[in-house]
């Protein structure tokens, strides 16, 4: 909604600092974030789009922080970061990425028995 640039979220932008231009930029990525998600395949844009969340999402405690604000705004980036955690977390294996320290090559995690 950001994006849109509508009068209660240009003024909390305003008030943390940041220029109005700023909100579109955020807006539209958040839709390929979530586009990236959403999609099949493409784990690597995946983990991408992740951190590319929390990045936002740290970045707003960050900035209320600076400003001052009461620590009670601090409770919706640090919700919507675990949720993004949680999400990255219990995504199936299928959609894993996985460097190989030997190879420098990406691979994909299968699932291997424990040796004991």
């Amino acid at each position: 909604m950001g994006a849109l640039r509508l009068p209660p979220f240009s003024g909390t932008m305003k008030h943390l600092g940041y220029p109005a231009y700023f909100m579109t930029i955020i807006g539209v990525w958040y839709v390929l974030g979530a586009m990236a998600i959403l999609a099949p395949r493409f784990p690597r844009i995946k983990e991408w789009a992740y951190a590319g969340m929390v990045f936002v999402y740290t970045r707003a405690v960050a900035t209320r922080l600076a400003v001052g604000d009461a620590p009670v705004s601090f409770i919706g980036p640090i919700i919507f970061t675990g949720i993004v955690a949680a999400s990255w977390v219990l995504r199936p294996s299928a959609r894993r990425v996985l460097v190989s320290r030997f190879e420098g090559d990406a691979c994909e995690i299968r699932e291997t028995k424990m040796r004991a």
